[in-house]
This record gives C-alpha cells, sequence and structure tokens, in this order.
C-alpha cells in the first residue's frame, strides 16, 4: 500500500513553520507506517506541483491533512476538488461538504431548515447594516475554522459593543456572523464511519473569572495561556444517557445531513435548562494525537493508530469504485444504460 499524505505545505515548511502541524503529519506518517509499505510526504502550494506529485505517483491512497493553503481557508475544498478529479481514493468527506460546512451561514442554514437546533443568528457582509439577533450574541468570521478570529471580544452584550466588534471584524474579513450565544455546557461528538465516538466536554472550571467560557483561538493554539488551561478538555463528559442519545441522534442527523463520510466533529452547547444546540459541524476537524477526536478515539479503546487505519480503511471502501463504473451505474438508475 503507497500512501501520498497531503498537507500544507507553505503553513508546515515555511520560514516560520507551524510545529503543531508538523507534529501531526509525523504522527499520522508513524501511524500509517505500522501497516502501509511506503509513506510519500506531498506538501501543497499554490504552484500546483504537488498535483503532478499525486497524478504520477501512483498512489493507492491520499491521505487528506490539508486545511488550506497558506493558512488559508478559502483553498480547503478545492484541494479535495483535485483529488476526485484524478479519481484518487482519499480520507475523508467530499469537496462539497468541506465547502458547505466551512460556510457558517449556509450550513446553518441547510441545518435549521432540516429541523436541528440551532442557535438564531444572522450574517452580514461589509457595508450592510448591523441586525441583532438578542443578547449576549458572538461574532465569528463566517468562512474560517479552528477558531480563527474568535476571542474574548467577540461576545457582545449590547448593540453598541456588537456594531463596534462587527465594524473590527471588517478589517479582516469580508462576511460576519452573528450568533446568539448560548451559555451553559460545550460538548463535542467525534464521529468515525457509522461511529458515534465517547462524547468529550469542556471544563471552564479554570477560565480566570470576567473570561466568557468559550473556546478561543488562544485556547486552542497558545499552550499554556489562561484560555488554553480554563478550557479543559474532559473524556468522556458526564452527561445523563438520554441527553448523550440526544446529542448523538443530533450529530448523526447533522452529519447525514451535510454528507460527511469518514470522520467528522459536531460541537454543541447545552443551555442552563438542559437544551442541547449545535453550533457546527466540522468536516475536517484537528486529528493530531493530543487533538479531541484522537482523545475520544482513546476513550472508546481504539488509540490512535487504529484510528488512522480505520480512516483509511473507510476511505478505500467508500472510494473503492471507480468513476468509470459510477457512471455506467448512473446512466442505468436514469434509464439509459
Amino acid at each position: 500500500m503507497k500512501i501520498a499524505l497531503l498537507f500544507d505545505g507553505l503553513s508546515a515548511l515555511g520560514k516560520t513553520p507551524e510545529l503543531q502541524l508538523l507534529e501531526s503529519i509525523e504522527a499520522v506518517e508513524s501511524a500509517l507506517l505500522d501497516w502501509a509499505t511506503e509513506v510519500v510526504r506531498v506538501p501543497v502550494s499554490n504552484d500546483g506541483r504537488w498535483v503532478e506529485r499525486v497524478r504520477k505517483g501512483k498512489f493507492d491512497l491520499v491521505f487528506n491533512l490539508c486545511e488550506g493553503i497558506d493558512g488559508e481557508a478559502v483553498y480547503e475544498s478545492m484541494v479535495i476538488s483535485v483529488l476526485e478529479l484524478l479519481g484518487i481514493p482519499f480520507t475523508g468527506s467530499s469537496s462539497w461538504t468541506t465547502a458547505l460546512t466551512l460556510r457558517k451561514n449556509v450550513v446553518n442554514g441547510v441545518l435549521d431548515r432540516a429541523g436541528l437546533p440551532v442557535p438564531r443568528w444572522t450574517h452580514i457582509r461589509r457595508g450592510e447594516e448591523v441586525s441583532s439577533v438578542g443578547f449576549p450574541a458572538i461574532c465569528k468570521p463566517v468562512a474560517e475554522d479552528a477558531s480563527v478570529g474568535i476571542e474574548q471580544r467577540s461576545v457582545v452584550r449590547s448593540m453598541r459593543a456588537l456594531n463596534a466588534r462587527v465594524q473590527a471584524m471588517f478589517e479582516g474579513w469580508d462576511e460576519v456572523l452573528v450568533q446568539r450565544f448560548i451559555d451553559g455546557r460545550e460538548v463535542n461528538v467525534g464521529i468515525l464511519g457509522e461511529e458515534i465516538l465517547p462524547i468529550a466536554e469542556i471544563d471552564f472550571g479554570q477560565m480566570p473569572q470576567g473570561m466568557w467560557h468559550i473556546v478561543s483561538y488562544r485556547s486552542k493554539w497558545e499552550t499554556g495561556s489562561d484560555e488554553d488551561l480554563g478550557a479543559k478538555p474532559n473524556c468522556p463528559a458526564d452527561l445523563s444517557e438520554d441527553l448523550a442519545n440526544e446529542i448523538a441522534v443530533i450529530a448523526r442527523t447533522a452529519w447525514s445531513i451535510v454528507g460527511g463520510e469518514g470522520y467528522g466533529r459536531c460541537d454543541f452547547r447545552i443551555d442552563p435548562s438542559g437544551r442541547p444546540w449545535l453550533l457546527e459541524v466540522n468536516a475536517n476537524p484537528d486529528i493530531s494525537p493530543t487533538a479531541g477526536l484522537a482523545r475520544m478515539a482513546g476513550v472508546a479503546t481504539v488509540g490512535y493508530s487504529g484510528l488512522i487505519r480505520k480512516i483509511c480503511d473507510q476511505a478505500l471502501a467508500k472510494r473503492g469504485e471507480n468513476y468509470t463504473e459510477r457512471w455506467a451505474k448512473t446512466l442505468r438508475l436514469s434509464g439509459l444504460g
């Protein structure tokens, strides 16, 4: 089995390389080598050379760790589109699923229309009038992931603060999502194939007084910071069986609606009345050894190597049918074959 390990080359190999990304690459490569005969690292950049390497590499599978190019999430689904065009089996979800879940305003509309519990939101473009969804509210970039653009100032209590925050965000983004902030517990649901992994919870008990209980950019990426120490992940979460089942059903439904494949994560808040609210469906969550999905897999006794192997097995099973066979099947189902 020859596997290409795809990653954001400009972020991993640039002048200031992202050490966490490099550690993730090494961990996945090590896990793959437990059973693969060859693993080839393929850095992705915007010069297109990686496309020829993948096309000519005679790979059996592409393990896709690429979450954008040079940290720009907008390119994430485009990279997957190339893999689809080349017809090479790859891990994770399709390009359209990834693009859908990256656009918070669009996926919220889809999930809300399906009757899932999504907190009230509004979508504001540069130059448009700022409208309220009630307070407190949280402001997020429309098309970012990994908590980019999320900080303590993202949560606002008044129209004046909302206007100020949105205008400040327009310095870096053209579109902002304003969503009703749900105070309460935060839990994460990992999905691996057809399996729901043990639910995890973010423990905000050590968050400094006066700070909002949110997973900000600093929480995720500034190790040892007050917000990192104040947002401690615990797995499994201490939930009643009924509540855990309700959250799992919502997660499965959301994952099915967006067409998720392979692995993913759904994030929830649970309000003081015990009602769960769906915040996000992540079609390409962090799978580094210290990230949430790996932690959930560990509690499920799958282990990290087992997690990586299962992701590969699902990719090969789901994408093993070549495009010629799929087209022939399409014609038959259309009455033309």
